[in-house]
């Protein structure tokens, strides 16, 4: 099965925390190291990794490095109510608060937020300008423009935007108009992800959504009106009472709208919502598993043919319009994070803020006061690396790149990978391509594996299939990590 790797804020905008609420399939990913978790002290890394890993892995190497960030993602988590389906860090304003202008709860916020930026150390003393921004939450439309144009002008003053940076905000329906979208998009938002989530009034009030289907397409036309060229669509499978016929009408009607970027998550019920109380997984009213994979495997093969990309697990995209700040996850770049439960990736360590508004505002005051360094110089661990990059070049359909995995953890470590997925291979649910894309069938692979040497001369990348072989991922990738710290 497949599930989402959330690293930043949003799915992929990847900072709040590991997002698994939606999973690009169902279960979550296999056991491995998980974000640490202080508040209040310096962060340090933790290295017990295999000899047979840290022997290989070559300390100059390209996945070893720490570069400096050129991402940022920044929680803005205000919501008019709390979804039944969402654990994440928020703050509900509800429906009878004040004007967003005015009220106090953003106003207090926002300033926290800045303080934070201002007060954060940089990895290096050659910092690099800003490449992408992304705005996740919680709401960021219900967050009044100009103090949006606050968080951007602490963001360049403390590290500089690119003048052609990707900035993205997450809208929902009914929480913008097209004079709110034009100030944004007059800041310098180019990018917009619409939280339609499913095209059916009933399944929309199940799940506690604050919109309604008029609301979505008066979203989208406002997008479409205000010129928007970068946008994406958010679509939930697999919700309570989802019949295929709906799924695939939410498929058609997203098709129809011509957004550049579609996201594909499926439902995956937590304990501390109401869905957790409500609904066991994988019985009704929730879809089974095997209806959840047909309802991915479904968007896989519409969306496809209506020229979208399938990507990464859960993304698709129109030629050129991949999301660059999630891409930035995928290939395990550092990113900076900001806001309450965010999760930033410096010197290969993850560091996730406070979930509580309250714990968040003490962690921005001892930030402040010289407590906490979530930049600080820790020794990098060759086996957390090697395991990162498996599990999120898997996610990806340009897959392992293994010319400079086995440069960096040793072509013995290659070998072994290509051993453990050999029956998968024959199988069809893992890819073996060579520099030119070209696909290895599996007597091709038997022969280079039998010539040792030669796999690793001759193969590039490993993949997983589409569709099914993404179904697997969790499996396969449980697979990989016991080559990798067995």
């Amino acid at each position: 099965m497949i599930s989402a790797y959330y690293a930043g804020g949003s799915i992929f905008a990847f900072p709040n925390m590991l997002r698994s609420t939606f999973t690009p399939i169902f279960t979550a990913f296999p056991s491995k190291a998980k974000h640490r978790n202080y508040s209040n002290t310096i962060i340090t890394a933790i290295s017990k990794p295999p000899q047979t890993v840290r022997q290989n892995a070559a300390v100059e190497n390209t996945f070893l490095q720490q570069h400096n960030p050129t991402s940022a993602y920044v929680h803005l988590p205000f919501c008019r109510r709390r979804c039944h389906y969402c654990d994440f860090p928020i703050v509900a304003l509800g429906s009878s608060s004040p004007q967003a202008d005015d009220d106090p709860r953003i106003l207090n916020y926002i300033d926290f937020l800045c303080r934070e930026i201002k007060a954060t150390l940089t990895p290096s003393n050659h910092k690099s300008p800003l490449e992408t921004v992304f705005f996740g939450g919680g709401t960021p439309s219900l967050v009044p423009p100009r103090l949006v144009s606050v968080v951007l002008d602490t963001l360049d003053s403390k590290f500089g935007v690119c003048s052609d940076a990707e900035i993205s905000i997450e809208m929902d329906p009914g929480t913008f108009d097209a004079a709110k979208l034009k100030d944004l998009m007059k800041l310098g938002v180019n990018r917009v992800s619409l939280g339609v989530q499913a095209f059916q009034e009933e399944l929309l009030k199940s799940c506690g959504r604050a919109h309604g289907v008029q609301e979505i397409h008066e979203a989208i036309d406002i997008v479409g009106s205000c010129g928007v060229e970068n946008w994406s669509v958010d679509l939930i499978s697999s919700l309570p009472h989802q019949k295929p016929h709906m799924w695939e009408e939410s498929l058609s009607l997203t098709i129809q709208a011509k957004p550049t970027h579609v996201s594909v998550y499926d439902l995956q019920v937590e304990q501390d919502t109401k869905f957790g109380s409500l609904y066991t997984a994988g019985e009704f009213p929730l879809p089974s598993e095997n209806q959840s994979a047909e309802f991915y495997k479904m968007a896989s093969e519409m969306l496809r043919n209506a020229g979208y990309e399938h990507y990464e697990i859960s993304s698709y995209c129109k030629s050129g319009y991949q999301c660059k700040h999630n891409y930035t996850y995928w290939i395990n770049k550092s990113f900076y994070a900001f806001g309450l439960g965010s999760a930033s990736y410096l010197n290969g360590v993850r560091f996730s803020r406070p979930r509580k508004l309250k714990d968040y505002m003490g962690y921005v005051q001892n930030l402040e006061n010289g407590l906490v360094n979530c930049c600080q110089d820790s020794k990098v661990d060759a086996q957390d690396i090697a395991t990162d990059v498996v599990m999120l070049s898997l996610r990806t359909a340009r897959g392992i790149d293994l010319k400079s995995f086995s440069k960096a953890f040793g072509s013995s470590t290659v070998l072994s990978l290509c051993e453990v997925y050999k029956p998968h291979i024959e199988s069809g649910h893992v890819v073996c391509l060579d520099e030119q894309r070209r696909k290895i069938d599996a007597e091709e692979f038997r022969s280079l594996l039998s010539e040792g040497d030669k796999v690793n001369e001759v193969l590039a990348y490993i993949r997983l299939s589409d569709p099914d072989g993404f179904l697997l991922s969790n499996e396969l990738i449980s697979l990989a990590f016991n080559v990798l710290a067995p």
